[in-house]
Parts: structure tokens; C-alpha cells; sequence
């Protein structure tokens, strides 16, 4: 692995690692992939700031793009879709038959028919039934059944003493609440999580993604038969009527741009809380809320670091960098966060200022919901383990590579084991009926939504 002697120092592939200045060699690109740029995407970005608001990367051997990572250069790509359009069907590079049909990153940057990757009218369309259907969501009711998920997702390991926050905790938590919010029964539910699990983890993608592709065919046929009170059925009622096709690729958009920045963002928040003497008053001393730590990852640490494809509908110039037309120019959220710009009045800015969330017409619709069940879930498990700490130094811990997304490979941590009860709890408590390896073998065993939904009936 490559090492950087600090912040600002070139990594490998920049024009300035070599000495030449960015005009002097600009068809060197950034490679963005890899070991090195999970580790310390700070290094890269600062090396970016010399090629001006935007930098010529590398996504994935043989895919160019170009990186936004100024903060206001970011804002006018994000606000101006008549100049950068969404739809990756005129991506010229894929279009000509120039890029790798498996390269890894066409799952996130390839076209689907859904609001993500639409413009004007039918972006709108798909945008309002999505937009009002989310709207209708119940804090209340939100924040209860976080309450539930990590109630049962603490009693699979607090009696044991450790735990991976990540992998135990805020990846189940974040499958199991998306499912009660999209209405999935325990059998679609189970479902749902193999497939999604498989397809983020690559893990036979191939067929997880035709078990998610079937439990979503299943979900949807459901809700028309027997609408219930969640989102599902909520769009199918919108007056934008979208068909059962429409309904399958707005729903898997959205369970999947929810699922993975969720969770990402509760494991960076719990990493930040754990490791940092500001935050966590009842093992530091520190004054800090859950909420301040979460806004500072959102800054910061943003769980989608580089994404927001757009596609410029003619020659361009951004700052003086150019643009050729439907040539992919992502914005770095990370990095646009952290622009020096901004150094001296980050702190004055308003919580809402950063862009984790994206801006303009396609800004995340579900950012309230979603920093709700990120706080719940962290507060939550504070209480239930209120000595828990990290089991290895924060600077050992792994980062997954990709260029999409910040996300640790695991969070290890390590507490003082909660005493058995003598007597299980009742029905009323809503508590857990067996020991923790009971628990975790019957998950595994019926699948998470299932187990729970047992659980919590009990």
C-alpha cells in the first residue's frame, strides 16, 4: 500500500506526485479504486484541488470521469439540470462500446428506469409519488420501531461482551426497519435482505439479484391485493398511478439508496462517538450529542462520499476545467464538504448546508426519516451497553474499497456483558425469550425479518 506523508501530499497518478502541474499533463487520471484511496480519500481529494474545481479520475480500470470537488462548483452541477442531464443512456463511452460491460461500476452508473436516472416531466412524475409517499411517514412511529429492531439486535450479543456494530447491529437494523416501513411480510421480508445482502456484498450477485428482483414482484402483487398502511401502497395510490414495473424499479431505488448509506452513516457515527472525547458523555465526560456526531460525519465523513452522475448535454466548462458533452461528472460530496473554501465558516454554516444529502431537484427525499433512525439506533444501543468501546485503535480499522461510498469492513467493540435475567421477560416488556446464541441461530435459521417479527411477538 501506498503511503501519503500527510494531508495535500500527491498521491500516485497525479500530475504533482510527478512534479508536471495538471496543464502540463492532463490525460493523467486519479485512480479511485483500491486499498490506497479507501484508506485515505482525504489525500486524494487534497491532490485533486490542484487541477482547479474538478479533477480527471479514474472510477474502475478503463472508466474516465471527471470529480467535482468544490463546494460551489458541486452546487451548480447539482442545480442545473438543463445543463447536466441524469439519464446514463447517453453516456457517449458506454454508448460506443468503450467500457467494460463487466466493470464494477456500471451497477451504480448504468441506467434503470427509475427517478434517479430521469429528467424533466418524468422525473418530476416519479419524484412526486416518491416525495409524498415518504412524506406520509410517522416520526413517531419511525422511532418506535427502531426501538423495537435494536432491542432485538442488542439481545443477540450483549450478554456476550463484543459485537461488530457494523455487521451485528447497523447493517441488520437498517434491513429490518426499511422492511417494516415498505410493508414486507416475514417471508418477502427474509427475501429482501438475501437478496440485497448478496448484491452489495457480491456474493453469488447473479442470483441474489433474482431473488430480490422476486420478492419485489411478490411485494408489489401483495400490496395491490391487500393495501396496507406503508409506503408500498402508499405510491400505488398516488395520483401519479405508476405501473407494477414503474412501482419494482422506484422501490428497489429506493430500498437500495437507503439501506447502504444508513447503515454506513450509523457505523461512521458510532466510530466517531467511540473514539472521539467530545462525544459520548457517559464513558468521557464529553457534552456532545448523538446528533452533533452524525452532522459532523455528514460533513466529514459523508457515507456517500462520490456519486450524483451527471452528463453534460454540450462541451462545457466548470471553473475553467472542460467538460466534454455526456462525459460522466460525479460530484465528491466528501470532498466538496471539506473544501478550504469553507474553512472559515463550516462551523457558522447551518446543519442543512452540507451536501451528503445532494441539492437540487435530486436531493435526497428521505434525509428527516433517515438521520431519525440513524440517532435512535446510536441512542438506543448507548443505553443498552453504556460502557461500550472500541475493541481495536480507530486507526486500525479497515475501510472497504469503492468509490461510491465510505463505509468500514467492520466496527469491533467490546463491553461489559449485561447479566442474564433469572426469568424471561414478558409478553408486555416486549423482551427477549431466549439467550443470545439461541437467538442468533434461529436468524439465521428463518432469516432476520422473521426472527424479529417471532421476537417481538412473543
Amino acid at each position: 500500500m501506498n503511503s501519503f506523508s500527510g494531508p495535500g501530499t500527491p498521491p500516485p497518478g497525479c500530475p504533482a506526485h510527478h512534479g508536471g502541474s495538471p496543464a502540463q499533463d492532463a490525460a493523467t487520471r486519479i485512480p479511485l479504486y483500491g486499498p490506497e484511496f479507501a484508506a485515505d480519500p482525504q489525500a486524494y481529494y487534497e491532490a485533486m484541488r490542484a487541477y482547479g474545481p474538478a479533477a480527471p479520475v479514474e472510477l474502475a480500470p478503463g472508466v474516465d470521469a471527471t470529480l467535482v470537488t468544490d463546494y460551489a462548483a458541486a452546487l451548480q452541477v447539482l442545480q442545473n439540470p438543463d445543463a447536466f442531464t441524469r439519464d446514463s443512456r447517453r453516456w457517449r463511452a458506454l454508448e460506443d462500446g468503450f467500457l467494460p460491460q463487466d466493470s464494477p461500476v456500471l451497477g451504480m452508473m448504468g441506467y434503470r428506469p427509475n427517478v434517479l436516472f430521469a429528467d424533466g416531466a418524468e422525473h418530476l412524475r416519479l419524484r412526486q409519488a416518491v416525495s409524498d409517499s415518504l412524506a406520509r411517514l410517522d416520526a413517531y412511529r419511525v422511532s418506535r420501531h427502531v426501538e423495537r429492531v435494536s432491542a432485538y439486535l442488542a439481545d443477540q450479543f450483549k450478554y456476550k461482551g463484543t459485537v461488530d456494530l457494523l455487521n451485528d447491529y447497523a447493517k441488520p437494523l437498517t434491513f429490518l426497519v426499511f422492511n417494516e416501513l415498505f410493508g414486507a411480510s416475514a417471508e418477502i421480508g427474509d427475501r429482501l435482505i438475501h437478496g440485497f445482502t448478496g448484491i452489495f456484498d457480491g456474493i453469488d450477485a447473479e442470483s441474489a439479484n433474482q431473488e430480490l428482483a422476486g420478492s419485489l414482484i411478490q411485494l408489489v402483487a401483495q400490496k395491490r391485493a391487500e393495501p396496507g398502511d406503508d409506503i408500498t401502497s402508499w405510491m400505488m395510490e398516488h395520483p401519479a398511478k405508476l405501473s407494477d414495473e414503474e412501482m419494482l424499479h422506484q422501490i428497489t431505488i429506493m430500498l437500495g439508496a437507503g439501506i447502504e448509506p444508513e447503515r454506513n452513516l450509523i457505523a461512521n457515527g458510532l466510530l466517531l462517538i467511540l473514539s472521539d472525547e467530545r462525544f459520548f458523555g457517559g464513558l468521557y465526560g464529553g457534552g456532545l450529542l448523538v446528533e452533533d456526531a452524525l452532522n459532523e460525519v455528514l460533513w466529514n465523513s459523508p457515507p456517500i462520499a462520490n456519486y450524483a452522475t451527471h452528463f453534460p448535454v454540450r462541451d462545457t466548462e466548470l471553473g475553467g476545467v472542460k467538460l466534454p458533452a455526456y462525459s460522466p461528472v460525479l460530484i465528491s460530496f466528501a470532498a466538496a464538504n471539506t473544501d478550504p473554501a469553507l474553512s472559515s465558516s463550516r462551523q457558522m454554516l447551518s446543519k442543512r448546508a452540507h451536501l451528503a444529502w445532494g441539492a437540487g431537484p435530486h436531493a435526497c427525499p428521505i434525509k428527516e426519516s433517515a438521520s431519525l433512525i440513524a440517532t435512535g439506533a446510536i441512542e438506543r444501543l448507548l443505553n443498552e451497553v453504556p460502557d461500550i468501546e472500541l475493541a481495536v485503535p480507530a486507526e486500525s480499522l479497515e475501510w472497504r474499497p469503492g468509490v461510491f461510498h465510505r463505509a468500514l469492513s467492520a466496527l469491533p467493540a467490546r463491553f461489559t456483558p449485561v447479566q442474564r435475567p433469572t426469568t424471561p421477560a414478558t409478553a408486555a416488556d416486549r423482551g427477549p425469550t431466549v439467550g443470545s446464541g439461541q437467538a442468533r441461530g434461529r436468524a439465521e435459521r428463518k432469516g432476520w425479518w422473521s426472527s424479529f417479527l417471532n421476537w417481538w411477538r412473543v
